[in-house]
Parts: C-alpha cells; structure tokens; sequence
C-alpha cells in the first residue's frame, strides 16, 4: 500500500519562507511552490500559507493567485503583519477561506502562533489553520484582527522607539540595549532582537500600523527606514544596527 504525503503550499520570501520550510518538512509534510501547482493537480494541496509582509501589490497578486489556482475548500493562511487578514480576504473571490496568523523569527525561539481571522473567514478554515500549526509542535492563540497582531506589534513599536533613542543621540546601541535587557529581563535588547529578527519585518509592520491607523505614534523612524532602504537588515545582511561582517 502506498502513502500519499500532504503538500503544504508556501508562498512568498525571506528568513520565514526558510523556517516554515523545514520546519513543515520536519514534520512529514512536502512542501511545494506557487509554480508547482500551476503546472500540476493542485488538489493534493492541504492549506496554502502566504508569507510577503514587505511588499503589499506582491502580496495581493499572490493572494490572487492562490485563490484562482486552489479548490474552493483548500484554507489560505496569510500573515497579518503589514495588513489586516480582512484586508488581505478582500483581496479574494473567497475570503472565508483566508485566515490571518503571525510570527517573527527565529521560529525555534517562538512557542506561539497567532492566529487572526478576517472577519469573512469561516470556523472551519479557522479549525485548519488551528489544526495545522499545531501540528508542527506550536500552540496556537486567536487573537483579534488588527496590524501586527500582538507579540509582533508590541515588539515592533518598543524597535521602533530604540531606533529614535539612538537617532536623537541618546544613548549608543550597546546601551540602549544593556539598559533594557537589564531594566526589563528581556533576552535581548530591542535593536539586537531587530538585528535577529530582520529590520525589513520590523519596518513593514510600523509602517503597516502608520497606514492602518494614521496615527503619530506609529510613525516609522526615519533611521529604520534608511537602513532596511540600505539593504542593512541586521544579521543576515552583515549589517543592521549592528555590524555582522
């Protein structure tokens, strides 16, 4: 007798798609492309995850193009980091498959998803996209829709602030960093964690909250914006705050 392996579709860039990749293949599973099941029976396909947060016209187009190339029951899970999942669902001919989740990486470091339903999304793609993450060893939160979701937001904005601390000169980052590691107990300080995580992921979520709700607290600081323009995204750059080299 043989045995089919389930296919999970990634879509999408960045340290995430490469986590999430040997994370599900770790688990079983196989991973295939956008490409791949253009030219094949996308029927095998057990749920689709969408991963751009930098770029939202990129976004939509593979939103799009997911929904017109899946059947109409495969859930589509699609980070909420830049834009709301109902944003993202509106974008589709069927958004009550498309449900919102977030993370940031390293992804061994993260016990927790977040999952975000749109408000078209039904239970039972909110039951897969569940069912699926905790299938790969994470506990799963539904949280309610909005920019970020939490853990990504709360941390973007306290980067954020790091970022216009250091801009005005108030400390160097070395300092920063040891007053707030030290001040708070948390495992790094805000401009290393932004390092590890990606300046381009930290950036898209500030400026996503900025377009969402227009207000002066989420403006983006100019310092993280000429960085990630820069290419210095932290670690895997050699450069960020940081230098790596």
């Amino acid at each position: 007798m043989t045995t089919t392996t389930r296919s999970i579709l990634l879509a999408g860039e960045g340290p995430l798609y490469h986590e999430l990749s040997q994370l599900i293949t770790a688990q079983g599973y196989a991973v295939v492309s956008l490409d791949e099941v253009a030219s094949k029976a996308a029927g095998t396909v057990e749920i689709a995850l969408e991963l751009t947060n930098a770029d939202l016209g990129d976004k939509q187009e593979r939103l799009q193009a997911l929904d017109r190339l899946l059947p109409a029951a495969t859930p589509i899970a699609t980070t909420t980091l830049a834009v709301t999942a109902t944003e993202a669902a509106a974008w589709t001919s069927r958004p009550e498959r498309v449900c919102g989740f977030g993370t940031l990486v390293p992804l061994a470091e993260r016990e927790l998803i977040e999952i975000a339903p749109a408000l078209q999304t039904d239970e039972a793609t909110i039951a897969s996209t569940e069912a699926f993450f905790r299938s790969l060893g994470k506990e799963t939160e539904l949280v309610e829709d909005e920019v970020g979701l939490v853990f990504p937001r709360i941390l973007s904005l306290i980067i954020n602030e790091a970022a216009f601390a250091l801009m005005e000169k108030a400390a160097t980052p070395e300092d920063i960093d040891t007053a707030m590691k030290k001040g708070t107990n948390y495992p790094f300080g805000p401009l290393e964690w932004a390092d590890r995580i990606g300046l381009d992921d930290i950036y898209a979520i500030v400026r996503g909250l900025s377009r969402d709700l227009a207000e002066e607290r989420y403006r983006p600081a100019p310092l993280l914006r000429k960085l990630v323009l820069a290419g210095r995204v932290g670690v895997r750059s050699g450069q960020g705050f940081y230098s790596y080299k």
